[in-house]
């Protein structure tokens, strides 16, 4: 069973500490005391994951909370395991986990989350999503608008 990763704890302590701001620069909010408990005692004993099922339940809800405002899937709607590919080039996951994504825990999303960044090779991640950016731009009509007012042709 997968593990919730001390970076994703870093990055829901760090959401809490933007969303909530100490007033005094000293205290924190309940959230990151309650995730920091647990990110403590991971760099303490040198654990990479927290076990879900032992965290305290403050710290999970805080980590919810966080999880909530990701996004849901890796997914660029181009799916080659549709063409039979073991692990889709466009998101990276394999077949089982866009099959079972709709079933799959927070947790377990945020392991495959993990792992498609750490490969590095969907092309959610390659010039592709870049293209895709200004394809959208182009279609929104900034792009001519700002044109137009420059007095390029």
């Amino acid at each position: 069973m997968p593990g919730i990763h001390i970076t994703d704890i870093e990055s829901a302590i760090n959401w809490w500490r933007e969303r909530s701001p100490s007033p005094d620069g000293i205290t924190a909010c309940k959230e990151v005391l309650s995730l920091a408990e647990v990110y403590a005692l991971m760099v303490y004993y040198r654990e990479q994951y927290c076990d879900e099922a032992s965290m305290p339940a403050k710290a999970k809800a805080a980590w919810l909370a966080w999880y909530d405002s990701t996004p849901d899937t890796p997914c660029i709607a181009i799916c080659s395991t549709s063409q039979g590919d073991d692990v889709c080039k466009g998101c990276g996951r394999t077949f089982e986990e866009v099959q079972h994504w709709p079933q799959m825990t927070p947790v377990e999303k945020r392991a495959t989350w993990r792992r498609i960044v750490m490969e590095d090779t969907a092309w959610r991640f390659n010039r592709y999503s870049e293209r895709a950016l200004d394809a959208g731009r182009e279609g929104s009509g900034a792009e001519a608008g700002a044109e137009a007012g420059s007095g390029g042709a």
